[in-house]
């Protein structure tokens, strides 16, 4: 083993009540990758932040080749070679690949930038980790693979031989994520050190040369890639044996929600292009997609944001026209938004308002929101859900993925809902939360209820559906049994090719 490029000893930082490092003693070596594994809330995030200088430690100190670096000092890692590649990427939509990469990188003062000698500099980076972009296309023009290859580049033009990487697949599609890592390990014969935070199994068997585990804030395991198996690394997570639930035999009911024709058209664009499908109560009814492929306006069209051009939208039997955000939760649809954080809570508010945001009337007197009533009803939803990390006081933001999921999941469920538009609901959550959210959405069909889940992962779809279709540019594929559905049939159908003759209808 080389010697260490980075030493991170004795850090502790602690939020008001909550230890998030606990004395975590961490070692790199050059050209190693290391995964750094943990549930949703463990730490991870919070101890790469340390390293990086956003946070300053308790306790603790960070050396990088040897020289320990002043705590949060961002530029000072920077200058060590530190380079952070984060989940959400820091980059600015409006400026082009180059103005990005260069952004805090020359002096205020100085009279010119020399756009020239960075441009050579960016494509010789470009080129060497096999990074191609355009250095003058506008950033929002870019697809998500392509804007996290500028986070990296960004990180590289500054130097980096360090590089951290926040859940670096929690965007990406499959294709786009076995590139990546492919990447990585490029990087790391080349000589460069990387640590990546996942709570991804398969890519941290795959990918990683060691693996480190965090749980409830302490460094609790380490393990060579070649000498664990998933089994192991998921106990170690959470403290206890993980199993996904499974999918039992049902009888679903009555068709609760039908879609015939239905189109809908934005900026002259047809984004659902005549779509049908049935759900029954009792029944999970699967969608499954590339990205980009009109999900979300299917979302947004059931929970009342879009609009139909065409078609109609029947709910209960009945025509519902237009179908509005109010109409849609007082006729019993639950909704787990796809982007959590944007869509599903304001991070800002409280969990107990966070609760009763989606239904204002039923816990509000006069115009007046009842704080007491709300504070009572999120207490429901953390103790049923097990939603960790705070009380209903807890600014939502201070929740982990993971128990964010499970406040979303909670304030529709506790209520049992006719009718529950799932989209994404697994995404980004470790394996235990991922066995959890799961494990609700089948208790809620065992109850009667109705769910449309929408997914990009084909292992969930599989584990959680009764029914699938497949959408592609708009259009939806006639369903299939699950029982009928196998990963390269259900890839097949995500590329576009459907024949009827084989297709297995359940209705």
């Amino acid at each position: 083993m080389t010697n260490p490029v980075l030493q991170l000893a004795g850090i502790s930082k602690r939020f008001g009540d909550n230890l998030a490092s606990d004395d975590i003693s961490l070692t790199l070596h050059e050209g190693e990758i290391v995964a750094l594994l943990g549930e949703n809330g463990a730490g991870k995030t919070t101890l790469m932040s340390i390293l990086f200088g956003h946070y300053v430690p308790d306790s603790g100190t960070v050396t990088v080749m040897g020289e320990e670096l002043p705590p949060g000092k961002p530029r000072a890692a920077i200058r060590a070679g530190v380079g952070m590649v984060h989940q959400h990427f820091a980059l600015a939509g409006n400026l082009t690949v180059l103005e990005n990469v260069m952004t805090g990188t020359e002096s205020l003062w100085s009279p010119a930038s020399n756009t020239v000698a960075a441009r050579r500099k960016l494509l010789q980076i470009s080129e060497r980790f096999g990074l191609k972009v355009d250095p003058d296309a506008r950033l929002g023009d870019l697809s998500v693979g392509e804007q996290q290859r500028v986070e990296i580049l960004k990180a590289l033009y500054n130097d980096a031989r360090i590089l951290v990487f926040d859940e670096p697949t929690a965007v990406l599609t499959k294709i786009e994520a076995e590139k990546l890592f492919a990447t990585l390990k490029d990087m790391a014969r080349q000589g460069l050190s990387l640590i990546f935070i996942s709570h991804k199994l398969d890519e941290v068997m795959a990918t990683a040369d060691r693996i480190v585990v965090l749980r409830g804030g302490r460094l609790v395991a380490e393990r060579k890639a070649a000498e664990t198996n998933k089994a192991e690394l998921a106990e170690l997570m959470v403290g206890r044996a993980v199993k996904r639930p499974v999918r039992d035999a049902s009888t679903p009911g009555e068709v609760v929600l039908e879609a015939i024709g239905v189109t809908v058209r934005t900026g002259g664009v047809d984004r659902l292009k005549s779509v049908d499908f049935r759900l029954r109560a009792g029944e999970v009814l699967g969608i499954i997609g590339v990205s980009g492929n009109g999900q979300a306006v299917l979302a947004q069209l059931l929970s009342g944001t879009a609009q139909r051009s065409a078609g109609s939208l029947l709910l209960f039997g009945e025509d519902v026209g237009d179908l509005t955000v109010a109409d849609a939760v007082d006729k019993g649809i639950g909704r787990v938004p796809e982007d959590r954080n944007r869509e599903g809570v304001i991070g800002e508010m409280a969990i107990w308002e966070n609760a009763v945001l989606e239904r204002l009337s039923r816990y509000s007197r006069y115009g007046l929101v009842d704080r007491k009533a709300g504070m009572a009803f999120a207490g429901k939803i953390i103790e049923a859900f097990d939603v960790r990390g705070g009380s209903p006081t807890t600014r939502t933001r201070l929740l982990s993925g993971g128990n964010m999921q499970k406040l979303i999941l909670g304030r529709n469920l506790i209520e049992h809902p006719r009718i529950l538009l799932a989209a994404q609901p697994a995404r980004g959550l470790d394996e235990g939360a991922v066995a959890a959210v799961h494990e609700r959405i089948l208790e809620a069909r065992r109850a009667g209820t109705a769910v449309l889940l929408i997914s990009e992962d084909l292992d969930e779809v599989m584990a959680l559906a009764d029914r699938i279709q497949a959408i592609v540019g708009g259009r939806l594929s006639p369903a299939i049994d699950a029982e009928h559905a196998d990963s390269r049939r259900l890839g097949l159908m995500m590329a576009g090719e459907w024949e009827k003759e084989q297709v297995v209808h359940a209705v």
